[in-house]
């Protein structure tokens, strides 16, 4: 008779731990048990803020507690996030804000405050790091950490040393986490989404093959519709079926992303957990409270736009050799268009000019657009930007009276200096600035499509 593993539980409410498989804690009584073989074993970890900036926003008005509440922008605008009880009426991150407003009438609308969110998303950030160094953040709210190591240094196993910090979280910032535990990234991320919000899920080793089994094939990061769609004509539907299949005719058939998809299925993932590198782009973008087309129209907004993602970029010591103007049309269909340059550049002047060139090729009269947006990408140190432009002494002009204009602005505030093009672009549009991350982008959601066309 096989002998059976010794099971370990660890209560999420007074952390009492000991051997044994428990309903309860016989400490306090608490249900918020975790009980598994390998629980003082397993240490790679995803951890995710819950409903993040409604969180936020519920956790400073209490008012709002009990009640649905989304984030977003006016009624031209899109679902940034919202609250579980908006989740259970249907609306969903990125949804059109009139179709959020149908689903869920009585809920409570609230502009981002992008600032707010940002110095939470430090703090927290802050404490990851106290843990670990291996901290690879995905966004604002939710990063990988690898805790291998750590026993010594923070008297406890990895299990508990994550459980003390989501306690920790609640006690000091006032918003929930969800925990993911397992012994690579891909099962740990998966292990975070299983029981939000205020979640706790381990995923063994020993039970990765039965556990992803039975599972959709959609739960594998980069298979979306599309994919989902191609590999369920093929046969496709769970995770189980490509365990079966032959590594070869995947290959055969799918090239590099077939690979991908035998390894994921048996539980394989060989990433490790890496810490953030910086930046990988700053933008700035914008959805208007009513579509436009005109140039007249839009060219204003994208100077502004430019102005901010220049500020945004001088403020960090960075510049950008590539330039990427995004543009969605009044039927949700989405447009980038990106240009190289000889040296990078951090000016608004050069950014705006860029873009420019890059709209104008785009409007046809005839489509309607509700968002703009302008950015830089391959970002380097702005000490390497911008040379005096010796065939257009006009740019080299307008280069150094923009620098002047950045020390006013410095002494006396932002925006004391504009353009008069700039003064035409303030409309009343839901603007959104950011910096991505490298881990933002190698951290595909379940619904993107990555592989298949």
């Amino acid at each position: 008779m096989d002998k059976q593993p010794k099971r370990f539980y660890l209560c999420r409410d007074c952390l009492n731990d000991g051997t044994g498989s428990v309903q309860r804690c016989p400490n306090c009584g608490s249900p918020r048990c975790l009980s598994h073989t390998e629980l003082r074993q397993l240490s790679i970890a995803h951890i995710d803020c819950d409903s993040f900036y409604a969180t936020i926003e519920k956790r400073d008005n209490p008012e709002l507690q009990d009640k649905a509440v989304i984030i977003g922008g006016a009624q031209r605008g899109v679902v940034a996030t919202c609250c579980y009880i908006a989740r259970i009426n249907g609306v969903r991150s990125a949804m059109p804000m009139f179709q959020a407003k149908k689903l869920c009438p009585d809920a409570v609308i609230v502009r981002p405050n992008m600032k707010k969110y940002s110095s939470v998303g430090k703090q927290i950030r802050n404490m990851m790091q106290e843990l670990t160094p291996l901290v690879e953040p995905l966004s604002i709210d939710e990063a990988f950490l690898d805790l291998t190591g750590t026993n010594l240094l923070h008297h406890a196993y990895p299990a508990l040393t994550l459980a003390q910090f989501a306690k920790r979280i609640e006690d000091e910032i006032g918003i929930t986490v969800s925990v993911g535990l397992s012994h690579n990234k891909f099962l740990a991320k998966i292990a975070s989404d299983l029981e939000k919000p205020r979640g706790y899920s381990i995923i063994g080793k020993e039970e990765t093959h039965s556990f992803l089994q039975d599972k959709p094939i959609s739960l594998i990061w980069g298979v979306g519709a599309v994919s989902q769609k191609k590999l369920a004509q093929d046969g496709y539907h769970t995770i189980g079926q490509l365990q079966t299949a032959d590594e070869t005719n995947l290959a055969k058939r799918y090239g590099t992303f077939g690979l991908r998809l035998a390894k994921l299925a048996k539980g394989n993932d060989s990433r490790s957990v890496t810490p953030s590198q910086g930046a990988k782009s700053i933008s700035s973008e914008t959805t208007f409270n009513r579509d436009l087309c005109s140039a007249d129209d839009l060219l204003p907004i994208l100077r502004r736009l430019a102005e901010t993602t220049a500020y945004r970029a001088k403020k960090a010591g960075l510049a950008g050799r590539t330039i990427t103007l995004k543009l969605k049309s009044s039927n949700f269909k989405s447009v980038t268009r990106s240009r190289s340059l000889m040296d990078p550049t951090k000016l608004a002047d050069k950014i705006y000019s860029v873009g420019k060139d890059m709209l104008l090729k785009e409007l046809s009269g005839q489509t309607k657009y509700r968002l703009i947006g302008i950015g830089i990408a391959e970002l380097c140190d702005s000490d390497l930007s911008d040379p005096p432009d010796l065939v257009d002494q006009g740019a080299t002009k307008r280069a150094q009276a923009e620098l002047a204009m950045d020390k006013l602005s410095e002494k006396f505030g932002a925006r004391t200096v504009e353009l008069g093009l700039t003064l035409k672009g303030k409309l009343d549009p839901t603007e959104k600035s950011g910096t991505r991350n490298d881990e933002i982008h190698s951290a595909q959601k379940p619904d993107e499509d990555s592989g298949i066309g």
